[in-house]
């Protein structure tokens, strides 16, 4: 509201200038004793006109509000005010206008937009930064054990077995002669394993030996 209100006086004093005309304007100045009558009312004019139309928008309120200070503290100089304010009026606009230059735009303003855009921009960059930093830190860091991956298509292969890791114990058929003839093996002969097993020992009758 600060702004708006002393963007606005400053503004209806150039475009008051502006209305009466450079030439009146001039010969007003060049009464009062001002030097370079129409330079003067030229520099004025804008000053107030552009100056009041920066600080309302409220941009680059800094360097306006130092500009409309200097151009109130030099017409309170050189010459009284021509426009319908007093010289208290100016004096307070003066005041006003150094008080924006230093304090800033606020929040609602064209320099807040324009500051919240380059942090946000900033920080969007400083995070890209950062990611591509992370992706060669990853890069260049080494797994910690190897993943050994078959090609596309086919299966794993599967570990060499050892020799004789595994034993066949399952119980096989007696051979038998060829021609239909009896069993090789004698009563009681077991195969276990694919090997024979030699039959107990059986006691002997008296009479045979």
């Amino acid at each position: 509201m600060a702004r708006v209100g002393v963007g606005g006086l400053f503004f209806a004093n150039g475009w008051s200038k502006l209305q009466v005309g450079l030439l009146a304007t001039g010969e007003a100045f060049s009464r009062q004793g001002a030097p370079a009558p129409g330079a003067w009312a030229t520099v004025t004019m804008l000053t107030e006109l552009i100056g009041g139309a920066l600080l309302i928008a409220g941009l680059a309120v800094p360097v306006t509000g130092l500009i409309l200070f200097v151009e109130a503290l030099a017409v309170f100089l050189i010459a009284p005010p021509l426009n319908p304010i007093t010289t208290n009026e100016l004096i307070a606009l003066g005041a006003a206008a150094i008080l924006l230059a230093v304090v800033g735009a606020g929040r609602i303003s064209v320099d807040h937009m324009v500051v919240i855009r380059r942090r946000e921009s900033e920080a969007a960059s400083e995070f890209a930064a950062d990611n591509e930093a992370d992706r060669v830190i990853a890069s260049l860091r080494e797994p910690s054990a190897p993943e050994i991956s078959s090609p596309a298509g086919e299966e794993p292969q599967k570990a060499p077995e050892t020799p004789g890791a595994t034993e066949d114990t399952a119980p096989h058929p007696r051979p038998r002669r060829r021609n239909g003839g009896p069993d090789e093996t004698a009563p009681g002969d077991t195969l276990v394993a694919g090997r024979k097993k030699p039959p107990a020992a059986r006691g002997r009758k008296p009479s045979e030996e």
